[in-house]
């Protein structure tokens, strides 16, 4: 099991737990926390945090009604995080957005996980695999962060983007400095105004490319689906900013930290290990059960537009509320054992992992791809891979992210 098992909040009165604070997920000390709020008051008001009083929405079945009721709670309304972006600052992106504006937006990029792409990735997907694996040190030390998951993910944003290969750690960075907490002990980027300049400058990166690809003939990338997509070709700078950091958090951040999270779940579990390596047909369904486990967003917020009864309590016009998706996925009563890592769970893809509803993970087969392919590389060129010692989580309550991870390869 990887969630710490005493419970922070103990002694707490309820109306005084705050699972918003970011070093409860590096910690690894919000299953107890939230395991509470679920038994005692699964709709559950905070007066006072960091972000202002918010509602948390902890269990399964709460979520989803949230998640289908875009009426009442809103994305367009503040955002997808307790965190405000500062209105000068404001990016907004067609997941801040509510129908039809998001549905318009999303409609344009939606091809490019299309069905028949994804299978014409899939052998370039399963190339990279294999080189960047099979240029791993046996027998020394490396961090399975930098050298697996960052490689195969920034690859893979620039394939997507058509954005030139040799520059793809740029993809990265603006990826981090997106989803980064300007409060952590060692932010990437001090202030908002210092993140919203390093976006400009991805703005203004990318729209070079952008308008290249708006004045030639339409292409199969996402900055040429942008630029030739009606509801997207006029977007203006900031909207454009925040387009283009969804696509690119949202094609990395999932991606990169259950590639990493699978690995130290399988170490924890040797047991899992053996019966994969026993029987890798069940790769598909360790997949699903991997992103559930690792629940790679950990909130999402809305926006009450009217006043709502959920779970018994009762929500006002303008409240945050959060909709903890780790919380969802450890839901005894809708996920059985959920506290068990299981290869081999029974409808594995019922997790919150992706979303449900309007906003639903556009790229969620993509991911899905991408990690089944990494995990039948591994097994047909690793008996062992040793995790040498506990992960570096990064300080958010937004994405559950690991930093690094020290692994080796026997020889």
């Amino acid at each position: 099991m990887n969630v710490i098992t005493r419970d922070p909040s103990a002694g707490t009165p309820l109306a005084r737990l705050d699972p918003s604070d970011p070093a409860l997920y590096q910690n690894e000390a919000w299953g107890p926390l939230f395991a509470r709020l679920r038994r005692e008051e699964p709709v559950h008001y905070c007066p006072e945090s960091r972000f202002g009083p918010y509602w948390s929405i902890t269990r399964y079945k709460d979520i989803m009604a949230a998640e289908v009721n875009h009426a009442a709670f809103s994305s367009e309304a503040g955002g997808i995080q307790l965190v405000d972006q500062p209105k000068e600052l404001s990016r907004p992106s067609f997941i801040r957005m509510d129908p039809p504006r998001h549905d318009e937006q999303r409609k344009v990029v939606q091809p490019i996980v299309g069905p028949g792409n994804l299978a014409n990735m899939e052998v370039l997907i399963r190339e990279r695999t294999c080189r960047v694996l099979d240029g791993l040190p046996r027998g020394e030390e490396f961090d399975w962060v930098e050298r697996v998951s960052i490689e195969l993910t920034t690859m893979m944003l620039a394939t997507l983007f058509d954005f030139p290969f040799e520059e793809r750690h740029k993809l990265t960075y603006w990826s981090d400095v997106a989803i980064c907490d300007i409060t952590a002990p060692d932010p990437l980027v001090p202030t908002e105004e210092a993140r919203f300049a390093e976006l400009k400058v991805m703005a203004e990166t990318m729209g070079a490319l952008f308008k290249a690809r708006r004045d030639g003939p339409p292409g199969f990338d996402l900055l040429s689906m942008l630029a030739h997509g009606p509801a997207t070709r006029d977007m203006p700078l900031r909207e454009f900013m925040g387009n283009l950091a969804l696509l690119i958090v949202g094609g990395n951040d999932t991606t990169r930290n259950s590639m990493t999270g699978g690995l130290l779940a399988l170490h924890q579990n040797p047991g899992e290990f053996r019966k994969l390596r026993d029987n890798p047909a069940l790769i598909p369904g360790m997949v699903s059960e991997i992103i559930r486990w690792v629940t790679p967003v950990i909130h999402m917020r809305r926006t009450a537009t009217r006043d709502i009864e959920l779970g018994g309590r009762t929500i006002r016009a303008g409240d945050k509320v959060a909709m903890w998706y780790v919380s969802g996925n450890r839901d005894e009563t809708a996920i059985e054992e959920p506290d068990r890592f299981l290869i081999d769970r029974p409808r594995a893809r019922q997790h919150l992992s992706f979303g449900f509803g309007v906003h639903r993970c556009v790229g969620n087969r993509l991911a899905e791809l991408q990690l089944r392919i990494l995990w039948e590389e591994i097994l047909a060129r690793f008996p062992a891979i040793e995790v040498l010692g506990p992960p570096r989580r990064i300080y958010s309550n937004f994405i559950h992210g690991i930093a690094s991870l020290p692994v080796r390869i026997p020889r």
